[in-house]
């Protein structure tokens, strides 16, 4: 896709939705890389609807560390795979507690180095958290890029190689909120909402839907 076109969708997604936040609650970095951990494979309404109890009374690694993974697993129980979550969740707040003071780390490799974290929990913390410049591609970010042209790619790592390179800078703080927010619901996996999208003309998707 030219670049013009990829300036051009970019700039109505803005237009449409100027300061796009991410859905899952928190009320600070340590919080939101929980709520991220938690999200694998989960829903985020599933996730705020445990987590909306659960930072109440546990905001801090220390007071998650001293809930132990039994006293979490009550909290987030409703959510799939959620005793390897809170085994991992557990573990992430005592490497946090030892390593660093009990912060998060604005560092992409020690956030990898956290137990349950991946690139793309890295990139939703270094962006929501700290304001980086990052885009991380779950499955939403994937289909639309390839759906649409923007970014095709065969896994997530091309995909969101090749999304830092084309996103114009000036787009690229809330390019991936737009990408998510667009495939959540407007580009639907099954049927995509093709006659509401607003960036229809430019997408280079072949079976858009005409009813």
């Amino acid at each position: 896709m030219k670049r013009e076109k990829i300036e051009a969708i970019f700039e109505r997604l803005a237009k449409a939705n100027p300061h796009p936040k991410g859905e899952l609650a928190h009320v600070n970095p340590y919080t939101l890389l929980v709520a991220v951990v938690l999200s694998a494979q989960a829903t985020d309404k599933g996730v705020n609807k445990a987590t909306e109890k659960l930072f109440k009374v546990a905001d801090t690694p220390k007071k998650i560390v001293a809930l132990g993974e039994a006293g979490l697993t009550e909290y987030i129980k409703t959510i799939g795979l959620y005793r390897g979550k809170a085994k991992n969740v557990v573990a992430l707040s005592k490497t946090l507690i030892e390593k660093y003071a009990g912060e998060v780390p604005r560092d992409r490799d020690a956030l990898e180095e956290l137990p349950g974290v991946g690139r793309k929990t890295a990139n939703v913390v270094l962006n929501i958290a700290f304001g980086e410049k990052t885009i991380a591609v779950d499955t939403h970010v994937f289909r639309v890029s390839n759906r649409t042209g923007i970014a095709p790619g065969e896994n997530v790592r091309e995909v969101e190689d090749k999304l830092m390179k084309v996103v114009p800078d000036r787009f690229l703080q809330h390019a991936h909120h737009w990408l998510i927010l667009h495939g959540r619901y407007i580009c639907l996996a099954r049927k995509p909402r093709c006659l509401d999208c607003l960036i229809n003309d430019l997408c280079q998707y072949k079976q858009k839907t005409k009813i």
